[in-house]
């Protein structure tokens, strides 16, 4: 019982934090120091990966009518949009999934650390600050998903493929990539909705393949049960995302990165010295 506790716990951190553009990572790494899975290393890097899954399933949920190309209540130009929407999302994966393929176990060795993780916050939380400050003074030039260029949609996939980096925030460097190219937040939070579903889709399943079967009857319970929890919680983060997006800005997700980032560092900092 205690052991799922923690599972809750966690899928409720991983739920929240992997919307709202403040970094999963930078959470889970502090959860984690409080909350022990009493599991192998092995099990717990994949867990924390792979509980994931269940805020993709969120987005889908969500969002099924708008990203189904076959819904009967569609007329045949609205099915044509879909697909063009879904080929942006693949354009938009693109670069994650290259140098992911190519470099995800250098960059799991050489920067997954607190210190990383706490540069990261910081200075993401500073660009949110600086871009949302310049925004003020303009008017966003993508205001529909449908007014999403090819080269729009690649560089918003560059900015994603920077989240690789522990502490970036998938959701937050493809917002802040999207916002410094003109798009509007609402568009923005939108399609890093969609970019997500092929990213953690395809993380998930790399993580589970080099893990390979070996679970135990409780892994198999606690990894559902990280999933389930992390669903039902992404469905309200992701409402209320959308919802807060509409009369304010980002400026605050980016105090709250660097107050974060700042914790982080000195939390570490402090415990090495000790």
């Amino acid at each position: 019982m205690l052991e799922a506790l923690k599972v809750i716990i966690l899928g409720i951190v991983q739920g929240i934090t992997e919307w709202l553009p403040i970094s999963s990572t930078g959470h889970l790494i502090l959860v984690e120091e409080l909350i022990k899975l009493q599991q192998n290393d092995a099990f717990k890097n994949m867990f924390n990966v792979v509980i994931q899954f269940g805020s993709i399933m969120a987005v889908v949920v969500i969002y099924f009518h708008k990203l189904n190309p076959f819904s009967p209540t569609k007329t045949q130009k609205q099915k044509m949009m879909t697909i063009q929407l879904w080929i942006k999302v693949i354009i938009g994966t693109l670069p994650a999934m290259i140098v992911g393929l190519l470099l995800n176990d250098w960059i799991e060795a050489k920067m997954s650390n607190a210190y990383v993780v706490a540069f990261m916050l910081i200075l993401y939380g500073i660009l949110f600050i600086v871009i949302e400050n310049i925004n003020a003074k303009r008017e966003p030039r993508v205001t529909k998903l449908s007014q999403l260029s090819v080269p729009t949609v690649l560089l918003i996939g560059v900015f994603q493929m920077m989240a690789m980096i522990p502490g970036t925030s998938r959701s937050g460097a493809t917002i802040v990539g999207a916002l410094a190219l003109g798009v509007s937040r609402g568009v923005a939070a939108e399609f890093t909705f969609f970019l997500a579903i092929p990213v953690m889709f395809g993380a998930s399943a790399l993580k589970l393949f080099k893990f390979g079967l070996a679970f135990t009857p409780m892994q198999v319970f606690l990894l559902l049960l990280g999933m389930l929890v992390s669903f039902g919680v992404s469905i309200i983060a992701i409402k209320f995302l959308m919802k807060y997006i509409r009369n304010n800005d980002f400026k605050v997700f980016g105090y709250y990165r660097i107050v974060l980032g700042i914790i982080v560092f000195l939390y570490f900092g402090i415990s090495a010295l000790l």
